[in-house]
Order: structure tokens, then sequence, then C-alpha cells
């Protein structure tokens, strides 16, 4: 590629380059940092940070005067005396651009000129050195007018520190992509030290401004030290408990427990990976943060010790969130301080009141939530609609070890064919219209020790549902177990109840289901939205960036699949899933969470991971070649499964395609040394835990590496977007997806049955998610719905065209844009066609999440390519 550039190169000759970049004060992500812990100072330094970013850009012009911060060119096509590229003489960034066509916002330009003469080749990289005391964002550098070759671009989007905090220097590459055996000579050992450096030597506490990716453990959920209560086991690096890797930070052990991290206010997280470069949804988790740990504790003592009180007492009680607000005194509002964010849940009518945004769920049918149709619509086309399998044998049995007894279940098919419309069990099955939402095994185990507790009582459930003519399911019965008082070999105790529309049995069914959606709920959180996206992803993005150079083709075909989900996963061990975090208060596994994710880890599998596999596994579809995706779904109204088919086959196709042009034979693959070192740490140390499993690829062919990557992209961008994106429009309304349950079923004779007849909403209220923690789930996952103001969605990459040199795969992902957009086109049409009953439901809210594009907001669609939140 650059054979015949050198002689075109002129002695003595200028190459012009501009550099643009942008400083630390554009977004000074340390003081909205230290702002968390002061809500009125993150009001004065980081809102600026969001919308109107461009105003607070201080003029930068003279920053660089100085001889600050100097750039070395290195050749792509001559090398020196041993074997690397020639490097170019220090060459010092210039003046401020003003006539720049328009920039990123708060990005600034500048001018450099580099001595290059003609026995230097052609630049394919270059090593910058900044003597600054503070760091800057370097965005790209463009080299013009390169003799018979044009532009070369260099995209950054890296921190740069001063030159005394690194032991190696800091190195870019040209946007040209190599597989390591077709990587220039002059440019391979460059290529193999950067990685190294990235790889570091597994030692030592990581600082800010280092940029290793390395594996640990998850030991830094728990705070022995703090108190021994918030003492958690160490999850992963055993049978017992397996689990993905996380990010290593290096910090000491605590003094209490020398097998778990001590936690203090930094997380380290290589410094590429961290927010803080002018990114608008910074400010949404630093929010997320604030709200966890000064706004929604402050503003829960107000609402408890000032108004008294703690318990709904009505739906309309729920309601009020939503339609009049919270009234709260005006001094207790003064205290909140609230940062912006939270202000748009205040009303400025002269109320002092809290106000939340109302569901979708209840924007058109404050009621159509409690219906059965709707129950079971939402297990196919709600927040967590890959759960629901076929029915295969009657009864389901149970796959717990026999020490807790025959948990085989009890519902008997006469139970079930009274709501059956005629047709027997034996026929449904035959005819594939008996599915199940099985959470028995996964929370069973567990059923002692929640119902140990005060605050938390709960059962291991089984849902029954019919698939009927009309294409919409049917729920037909709800078994709820609990634990033998005697000892559990004696096997569960279960009761087993069935649709009711009137009297206090009507009652009793709701809350029965309310009790199945809970497990869900719980389950949602934890496995389909952690586990199975933020958690599974990181060993990925680590063993990347340890073994794939910026410049292999699979580097940057996964790239913006990583966004920031490193970031976001750190937070989340801060506030979210670590002793006593959000989950842990505001869900029904408590102190257990996490260890059961872990148990639920045990049976992960990659490559069912994958849509079309996902569908066949859970027997919800059949392999068929003339369906349009090569299977063909059994409930054919099926919104998440229909749309993530067109969703996934897109993916595909585009993955075929760039892997296609860079790989020519299945040898390549298997020859590939950065690609096979990648696989390799992904199987043995990122999810080492289940290193044995013999479903894992063996990467020794093209089909192999596209199917590796497909599901990789479909995890981090489709899969993650449907259960993440949907949490506010249907769990906003915690009646509809309450999330802990805290008194058994009342039982006939009892206060609590009484209660029941007398006043249902009262004791419905009783039984599920309190206020205090519907108030907290609410600011939390409102939060985590939203879309940032730059988010990058499916089909788009900011570098724009630069991010590679090659034209093929350029003209592949326009593409692949091109495709998403026929698909949302298609979806909508979907959505407008009467006849397909579960894509609204009674709740007339149409199935959304996998709309490929978004505005920003509360919008409950868009496809985002990475984690980011």
């Amino acid at each position: 590629m650059y054979s015949g550039f050198k002689s075109m190169l002129k002695r003595g000759q200028k190459v012009k380059g501009t550099v643009v970049l942008m400083q630390t004060n554009v977004f000074d992500i340390n003081a909205i940092n230290g702002a968390t812990k002061n809500t009125t100072n993150l009001v004065k330094t980081g809102i600026k940070a969001v919308g109107g970013v461009a105003g607070t850009l201080i003029d930068t012009a003279g920053a660089f005067v100085g001889r600050s911060v100097a750039l070395r060119l290195i050749s792509a096509t001559t090398a020196d005396g041993s074997g690397k590229g020639k490097v170019g003489e220090k060459t010092f960034i210039e003046g401020f651009v003003t006539s720049m066509p328009i920039l990123g916002a708060g990005q600034s330009a500048y001018d450099i000129h580099f001595e290059w003469n003609s026995d230097m080749g052609v630049p394919g990289a270059f090593y910058i050195e900044s003597n600054m005391t503070r760091e800057f964002f370097l965005v790209s550098l463009t080299l013009e007018d390169i003799p018979n070759h044009g532009t070369i671009n260099f995209v950054c989007n890296s921190w740069i520190y001063s030159a005394d905090k690194y032991k190696t220097k800091r190195i870019f590459f040209a946007n040209k992509t190599y597989l390591p055996s077709e990587t220039p000579a002059p440019l391979v050992y460059y290529r193999e030290e950067e990685l190294k450096t990235l790889r570091g030597d597994g030692t030592g506490q990581r600082k800010e401004h280092d940029r290793i990716y390395d594996y640990d453990v998850y030991n830094d959920l728990g705070d022995p030290d703090k108190y021994a209560h918030l003492a958690r086991p160490v999850i992963g690096g055993s049978d017992t408990l397996p689990y993905p890797r996380r990010g290593r930070t290096g910090r000491k052990p605590a003094k209490k427990d020398p097998k778990s991290e001590r936690r203090d206010d930094f997380v380290y997280v290589p410094r590429d990976e961290a927010f803080g470069h002018l990114k608008s949804s910074d400010f949404l988790v630093y929010i997320l943060k604030s709200a966890s740990q000064s706004f929604i504790p402050q503003l829960q003592s107000a609402i408890t010790l000032q108004l008294n009180k703690p318990e709904f007492n009505s739906f309309d009680d729920v309601r009020s969130f939503y339609d009049g607000g919270i009234k709260l005194p005006t001094s207790i509002l003064s205290k909140l301080s609230p940062i912006p964010f939270f202000k748009e849940l205040f009303r400025t009518d002269g109320e002092s009141a809290l106000k939340f945004p109302p569901p979708k769920v209840i924007q058109v049918n404050q009621s159509a939530w409690m219906t059965d149709e709707e129950f079971a619509r939402e297990m196919i086309a709600g927040v967590n609609p890959h759960i629901i399998k076929r029915i295969q044998e009657f009864p389901p049995k149970s796959k717990l070890n026999t020490d807790y007894g025959d948990n085989t279940s009890t519902i008997t098919e006469e139970q079930l064919e009274l709501n059956m419309d005629g047709v027997t069990v034996e026929e449904a099955i035959q005819n594939n219209r008996l599915y199940i939402l099985d959470h028995h095994d996964s929370i069973y185990p567990y059923l002692r020790k929640i119902n140990a507790a005060d605050t938390t009582k709960a059962y291991a459930t089984r849902t029954i549902i019919f698939l009927q003519n009309d294409g919409t399911l049917k729920p037909l019965a709800i078994e709820l177990s609990s634990p033998h008082p005697q000892a559990d070999s004696f096997g569960p105790v279960s009761d087993v109840y069935l649709p009711a529309k009137e009297g206090v049995e009507s009652s009793i069914w709701l809350l029965a289901k309310a009790y199945v959606i809970v497990n869900d709920s719980s389950v949602h959180q934890l496995v389909s939205h952690w586990l199975n996206t933020h958690a599974v992803v990181e060993p990925f993005i680590i063993a990347t960036n340890r073994h794939l150079s910026v410049v292999h083709p699979i580097h940057k075909l996964l790239l913006p699949h990583y966004r920031d989900t490193m970031n976001i996963n750190a937070l989340a061990r801060s506030v979210l899933v670590n002793a006593e975090g959000i989950i842990e208060s505001t869900f029904l596994l408590g102190s257990h969470s996490i260890e059961l994710s872990s148990v639920l880890y045990k049976d992960w599998v990659f490559p069912d991971q994958g849509l079309p596999n996902d569908l066949l596994k859970r027997g919800v579809a059949v392999e068929d070649p003339t369906s349009p995706h090569g299977i063909r779904l059994l409930i054919e109204d099926y919104p998440y499964a229909a749309d993530g088919l067109e969703i996934w086959d897109a993916i595909k196709s585009w993955v075929e395609e760039y892997v296609n042009f860079y790989y020519k034979s299945d040898v390549a693959v298997a020859q590939d040394s950065e690609l096979q070192a990648f696989w390799r740490e992904v199987v043995e140390v990122g999810h080492g835990d289940l290193k044995n499993a013999t479903w894992w690829f063996k990467m020794q062919t093209c089909t192999e590496l596209i199917e590796a990557c497909t599901i990789l992209i479909w995890i981090a961008s489709a899969h993650h977007a449907a259960v993440n994106f949907g949490q506010y429009p249907y769990g906003g309304y915690i009646l509809n997806r309450p999330t802990k349950s805290r008194r058994h079923m009342p039982k006939k004779g009892s206060a609590e049955y009484d209660e029941l007849s007398k006043n249902f909403q009262k004791a419905y209220l009783r039984t599920i998610t309190p206020k205090n923690d519907t108030l907290t789930d609410l600011t939390i996952i409102e939060v985590l719905s939203r879309h940032a103001s730059d988010e990058q969605y499916l089909g788009q990459r900011n570098e724009g065209e630069a991010w590679t040199f090659d034209s093929q795969p350029l003209e592949a992902f326009k593409r692949f844009g091109r495709k998403l957009a026929e698909i949302e086109a298609k979806l909508i049409k979907r959505n407008n066609d009467e006849s397909l009953r579960n894509r609204y439901g009674p709740v007339k809210m149409p199935y959304t999440l996998l709309y490929p594009s978004s505005e920003e907001g509360l919008t409950g669609r868009g496809i985002p390519n990475s984690i980011s939140i």
C-alpha cells in the first residue's frame, strides 16, 4: 500500500498537519466526581458541560505555546538499522486554527508542520509527548497532501497526560487496518510494544492516568472494614461461585478480609474507558451516583419523617407520583438542593411537589396492566422478553439437586384445561401452544434466607401460559412454592392459583401474578440486564485491548460496541450491585443478589446468547429454511423475537462482509496471532471459570469468527437495548412491575385475608414494594432508561469515515446503516397492523424497544452501539 511513495517526498519538505483536541476544562470529570458529595457544587461546575458545552470552552489558543506538546512522526515504509520505522524530528504544536470547518462541540484545532525528508517514506504512526501540568483529550491528527498519497488520518480519542507519568511513549497509528502478518515491517515493533504497554505487568495499584487492562474477580462489592454485615463473598475464581472477570484496579486488600478489595471513592478504569470527554451520559452517570448517595436518602427521610407517610394506601396514591406530585415542605426542598436533572421532577407552578413523568404503560389506560392479557404479553414484549419457554413435557420438572426433594410441578392437567377452550394439555403440547415462565429453580434455594428476613417474603413460581387462536397469550395457572417447614428433603409446599375475575379470588389471582413479577424483576436486573450484558462483555473488552492492536480489523469492528461499558460497570460496583446498593436495597434477593447471578452464570453458554440459538433453545422457534431468517417462530406475534431477528440478520450481514474482506480463508483466521491470543484469553481467563466448557468456539474458521462477533455486537447493542430502555416505561409504574414482596399470600380465616376482602388495594400495596423503595426505583430507572444527547446508535460511528482507510468496509457499513433504517420502517408498519395484538396489548403501548434510532431522553426506543448506561 505504501510502496512507491518514498521517492515522491522531496528532501526538506514540510508536511502540514492539524491536531484536534479538547482540554479538561471542557468537562472536568474530577470536579463532577467530587461534586457527587455536594450537589450544589455540581450545579455550579457540572451542568455547563451538558447542552451548552461550547460556551464553557476557555480560549485555549495559547495553552500549547511554549513548546509544551511535541509530536514525532514514525515511518511505515522506511526502517532504521534495527528494523524499526524511522522516527522524525520532534515538532511542536503551533497556532490556534480559527478558520477550521465546524468541529465537534468543545474541540479546538491547531496547526503543526513536520520536517519529513524523502528518505523517511510514508508516516504510519506518531509519538506524542506533553509537558503540560494538566491532561487533555487528543481527538485526531490529520496529515495533508502526502505526495501521491493524499491525506493520512490518525483517529486518537485518547487522554494525554504529562510524559513523566508514562513508562513508555504514547503512540498512535494511522487509520489503516492490518492483520498481524500484513503489518508493514517498520511498524511491527511499535504494534507489539503498544500491546505490551496495555497489558502491564499485573502488579501495583492503578492510577488515574494508567492505560493498563487486566483482570480480577468480583471482590470489591462488600465493605467489611466499614461494617461486618457489609462483607460479601468473592464472586468468580471458583466452581462454587463462578463469574466473568472485571477490570483489575489493584486496590489494597481490606483489613478485615484480605480476600476482599478495600473500597474508596476512586475506582480505576483504563483512562480511555472512563467518561469525561464531553459526553452528556457522563452527567447521567454522576446523577446516578448523586441520586443514590445524596438525593434519595434525603428525600426518603423527608417523606418518612416529615410527612409520616411511609406507605401507599391506594392505587391513586401511587399515581400521585405522576399526577399531582408528592407535596413537600419548602424547607425540605431547600435542604435537598437537587442537581439540575432533578429539577425536572419538581413542579414549577408554585407548588412544592415531586412529580415523575407518567410511564408509558399507564399513559393511555391506567388499569389495563391488571389484565391477564397484558400480564402475559409483557413476557414477550416487555422488559424481560427472553425467559418464556415452550413446554415439551408435562408436568414441568426441576433440575435442582435432589437434596431439595422432588420439585416436580404440582399443577394438574385438569386445572389447566378449565381455561383452554376445549383443547387438552396433550393437544396443546403437540401443537406448540403451551408455554411457561419458570422462576422456580433460580429462586427456590434462596427462599429460606429471603423469608427469614422481616421485610421480604417470597415464593418460587411457575406460570403456565396458553397460546390462543388470536395469537395472544393467556395465563392458565400460577404455582407458588415454599420450602417444607421440616426440611428441604421433603420437597416444596406448593399451591396452585387459577384465573379469577370476581370477588376475593380475583384479588388473590392478582397477588399471585405480583409474586411472579417480583421474581421476574429480580431475575431481569441480576441476570438479563447485569450478568448477561454488562458483566459478560467486560472480559471481551479487556482481552481486546490486551491482544488486538488498534490497527487490527476486529478491534476496529468491536470498538464502538465497547464504548463506556467498563466505566458504567465500575460505577455499578460502587452504587448498584454493591453491598446495600440499589439492587440489594430495593429488589427481592437483597444481600444474595450477586450470588444468585453467579449460580445462574454456571448455565451461561456464549453461542446461545445469539438470538436464533436462544429462541431455538427455549423452544419458541424451530429451524425452517423456508422462513426469512432460517427459523420459524411458534408464537408468530412475538415482538421481541420478530423485531430482534431483523436486527440480528442486519448485524450478521455487516459482520460477514467485514470479516470476509480481511480474512480470505479459514487459514488466515487460524494463523492470526493476535486473534488467537485474544480468544484464548477470553476463554481461559476472562471467562476462565467456564474454560472447560465444550461449547466455546475453537476460533479456527471465518464462520466461527463471524458468529462470535455477531453475538458480541448483539449482546452489547440490541439485547441490552431490549432489556434496558423499557425499564421506566414498564417498571416506572411499580404496580405493574413490583420489585419486592413483603408478605405471604393470605390464608382463609387470617386477618390478612380479611383485609384483602375489605380493601384489596391497601392489602396489595402492603405486599409489594414500599413507598421509599419505589421512590428509589423510579429515580434510578428513569436515569438508566434515558438516552444521552450524544448517544451513538447502531449503524453510526463518531469517527465518520476516518475509522478505516479501506473503501469496501466503509461501503458495507453504509449499507448496514441503510438496512437498519429500512428495518425501522418495517417495525413501524408492524406496529400499525391491528391483527398483531401483542404489539400494543391492552395498555395500548407499542413495542418500540428495538427501533434502531432514538432522540435524546426517555423514549422507550433506540439501539445504542454499546452498554453505556
